[in-house]
């Protein structure tokens, strides 16, 4: 069975369904792979009407990884609710098809490195006059514009050149990459961003125009430039202006945080971790109280975190002491108590299996063909307009006929011949 969008976090029945929020926005999206897509995909769960253009032979996505019947199981995720349709956009039947959709559009939201829509004909400028509103969102490894714009950039690389992995790893050891693509992610998200306010500023802009030929002239679109490792540079914290102004560079600090102390990933008994955030005066001295070592609570050289960071390998070895003698579950239930920051670390399976986790709505199920698939719930959480997952990542060109019969207004004939010529 599919999830209940109008179930509350307790899983019981609002009284009445509630529009999702972008419900009356269509996006067509012209991308694949990770960074496009998942800005798609939150757009998609919170309402969106999205189609979604692949080439004849699909999305890489949907072979990559784990795969089920021949299809990635990621792809039944990241693809939920999309319309998906084919259209061979290197011939120039099927730009001209493709400008037909974007016309009847609200948002574009496009992947491909910086050039390849120029060269398809499908530029922003060629929306400029006949379809001004129109929100063109890019997604790209450099951005548009600077000298580096036109090469490609995966997240990988991304993530190196926007700063993140120099500061990813342990000291004197080569940087290290999570077994994930946050950079594709991210940028992602900062497009959903961009959507929403270029969308915000587009609505504004006509209601402050009055109605008729001058609003339309008026109400404005624009091109939302997301490049992936600025995405990355927007995380970077302080450390733009630390350098400035007395020019530190912050380097690797494997599984500490450099200038707070103590916080750290300590061992146990039982050979996991725990993961303890006692970054405050009054924490830290609840956090060594509980570990039994008043004397260090109540150390005067130790009273503020300038001094626990002159002192950090002391009371680091202390805390490790303490951790060593005890299972995880035994330190963070101790901790707890104490109201100190601690938690596990969490695998796939783990969090599948937390009860808060259930609790609050994070896996949803889908059918595919004759069984069900646990996907993850798209967030954030909103009280009166959730979103909603309505259909898992489609096969194929699973909706060519919707939209190239209905809204496209084609005729079988000519959905057969662009059939034949390999065009759809």
């Amino acid at each position: 069975m599919k999830a209940d969008p109008n179930a509350s976090a307790a899983g019981e029945p609002k009284s009445r369904p509630s529009p999702r929020p972008l419900e009356g926005i269509r996006i067509v999206e012209a991308g694949q792979l990770i960074a496009g897509p998942f800005a798609g995909c939150m757009l998609a769960y919170f309402g969106a009407e999205l189609i979604k253009i692949e080439s004849t032979a699909g999305d890489p996505l949907r072979r990559w990884r784990t795969l089920d019947a021949g299809t990635s199981l990621w792809w039944r995720s990241i693809s939920r609710n999309k319309k998906c349709i084919t259209l061979n956009l290197r011939s120039p039947e099927g730009c001209e098809i493709a400008r037909s959709l974007i016309l009847r559009s609200d948002v574009l939201l496009e992947n491909f490195r910086p050039g390849t829509m120029e060269k398809w004909g499908l530029g922003p400028e060629r929306f400029e006059k006949d379809h001004p509103d129109l929100i063109y969102a890019r997604v790209s490894g450099y951005g548009q514009s600077g000298p580096m714009a036109h090469k490609p950039g995966f997240a990988s690389v991304c993530e190196g050149f926007g700063g993140f992995r120099h500061i990813n790893g342990f000291p004197g050891q080569p940087p290290v990459r999570p077994n994930l693509s946050l950079g594709d992610t991210l940028a992602g998200l900062h497009a959903v961003i961009g959507v929403l306010l270029a969308l915000t500023n587009r609505r504004r802009s006509g209601e402050s125009s009055g109605s008729g030929d001058a609003a339309r002239q008026a109400a404005s679109g624009q091109v939302v430039d997301v490049a992936i490792y600025e995405s990355i540079y927007n995380v970077l914290e302080s450390m733009v202006p630390e350098y400035d102004a007395a020019g530190i560079v912050r380097g690797p600090s494997g599984s500490t945080l450099t200038g707070i102390v103590p916080t750290n990933t300590y061992p146990c008994s039982d050979g996991k971790f725990v993961i303890i955030g006692g970054n405050g005066d009054s924490i830290y001295k609840r956090l060594m109280r509980a570990a039994g070592r008043k004397d260090l609570a109540e150390d005067p050289r130790l009273a503020d975190n300038a001094g626990r960071v002159r002192h950090q390998e002391e009371v680091d070895s202390a805390i490790e002491e303490w951790t060593r003698s005890l299972g995880v579950e035994e330190v963070v239930e101790a901790l707890e108590r104490a109201q100190v920051p601690v938690g596990p670390i969490h695998s796939i399976a783990d969090l599948m299996a937390e009860p808060h986790c259930q609790a609050r709505g994070l896996f949803e199920r889908v059918d595919i063909g004759d069984r069900s698939l646990q996907i993850p719930a798209i967030l954030p959480k909103l009280e009166r307009s959730p979103g909603a997952t309505l259909w898992p990542g489609p096969e194929i060109g699973s909706h060519n006929r919707e939209v190239y019969l209905d809204l496209l207004g084609m005729d079988e004939e000519s959905l057969a011949r662009l059939q034949d010529e390999g065009i759809v």
